[in-house]
């Protein structure tokens, strides 16, 4: 692989011209009515974000990191230790891809992601937290099983944090789309669970109450539309029954003013320690959004 070399967090601003720059903030904004269907609900989309042409580079850039993924390492954050474990069982899952191609890294910026996320965050400053990789190959059984977000991320405080979860293919049922259950982001936090694990884990920490409305709906993109959810939104997705692949990107964000909650190990792979209560920040953190006065 060699689209760009490792380690651009400390570059804090785009490298390259390929996605649009905030200029005109209006122009990306969601409307009263979608802010307010999101409160509600805890979802949204779809957002129309990406071109042909920038799907087709970011699929071409994704291929060859999945093909040097032997050879990353500490490049990336994290690589799923299920699917190292069990490639044809478990789909693939990595942290980090903003840190080793110009494309992704300049993705974290793209007004289109971080506008709408600033809004329904209700915030006017937007910090990046990190980005995923979900990759279902054609005829592959893994699945992502039910979970919030937000229970992986606890060692940050508050709760104000945001995900945009972009197509690189088209999705649907059939190549195992996302999938999420309006309104319980409402519900409070819920244990973690395992990755790799089955796909109803999460029912066993829900009350009656919960298991009686757990009603998920499914979340059709075509390839460079995103959804936006909240951290606390229960989402999954199940196996591709396909002959396509399912590949999606997902960044998420907070707000500018959230503090490391456990100082005992950086809060990422290969980043900064942060002092508990100390704010998260620095060049793996940066400002991805500032409400123009």
């Amino acid at each position: 692989m060699d689209p760009s070399p490792p380690h651009l967090e400390s570059h804090q601003e785009p490298l390259t011209d390929v996605f649009p720059r905030l200029g005109e903030s209006s122009k990306w904004e969601v409307t009263h009515a979608e802010s307010e269907s999101f409160a509600t609900a805890g979802h949204l989309a779809p957002l129309e974000l990406l071109s042909e042409a920038q799907v087709d580079g970011l699929r071409q850039r994704l291929s060859a990191i999945g093909d040097s993924l032997g050879e990353l390492g500490a490049s990336l954050y994290e690589i799923e230790a299920a699917w190292r474990e069990r490639p044809d069982e478990t789909v693939l899952h990595f942290l980090g891809a903003w840190r080793v191609d110009e494309l992704f890294h300049d993705l974290i910026f793209h007004p289109g992601a971080t506008v709408p996320a600033a809004q329904l965050l209700g915030v006017e400053r937007l910090r990046f937290w990190h980005d995923q990789v979900f990759w279902k190959p054609a005829h592959h059984p893994g699945v992502v099983p039910w979970h919030q977000d937000w229970s992986y991320w606890s060692r940050t405080t508050p709760q104000r944090h945001i995900t945009v979860y972009i197509a690189l293919d088209d999705m649907d049922e059939e190549n195992g789309c996302l999938q999420v259950v309006p309104g319980s982001h409402l519900w409070g936090p819920l244990p973690a669970v395992e990755f790799g694990g089955a796909m109803e884990q999460l029912h066993a920490h829900l009350s009656e109450a919960q298991r009686e409305a757990f009603a998920p709906v499914t979340v059709p993109l075509r390839a460079g539309q995103a959804s936006v959810h909240h951290s606390g939104m229960i989402h999954g997705s199940l196996a591709n029954r396909s002959g396509r692949p399912r590949r999606g990107i997902v960044l998420n964000y907070m707000c500018a003013q959230t503090k490391c909650a456990d100082g005992e190990s950086p809060l990422l792979a290969g980043s900064q320690p942060i002092e508990a209560g100390g704010l998260v920040e620095g060049p793996f953190f940066p400002l991805v959004y500032e409400r123009p006065r």
